[in-house]
């Protein structure tokens, strides 16, 4: 089918993609930093959201549904390397005394 890609939190879905493709039972993943990355599934979709870079991507039919999964590690994964490469920079200025 396709995959829809909002690059800021208020880019949404169109009414027409949320009627036709975002209906049916629910189910709600959190993951990353604080729960930041929302992966909800639908029946023959899956909606991505992550809220650290306000990024959205719609995901329908059952083949790109499956890799909603992957592009949500991928995002979990960039944003603990992000951590971590801001958690080892030292700044020249202090001093250990």
């Amino acid at each position: 089918m396709g995959i829809f890609r909002f690059e800021n939190k208020y880019a949404a879905p169109s009414r027409d993609q949320r009627q036709r493709y975002m209906k049916g039972e629910v189910e709600e993943h959190h993951f990353g930093p604080d729960g930041s990355i929302t992966l909800i599934l639908y029946e023959h979709a899956a909606y991505l959201k992550d809220d650290i870079e306000g990024i959205r991507i719609l995901f329908t039919g059952d083949d790109d549904k499956k890799k909603a999964v992957e592009e949500a590690a991928g995002m979990v994964e960039y944003h603990r390397n992000r951590a971590e490469s801001r958690n080892s920079f030292n700044n020249g200025n202090t001093t250990d005394g």
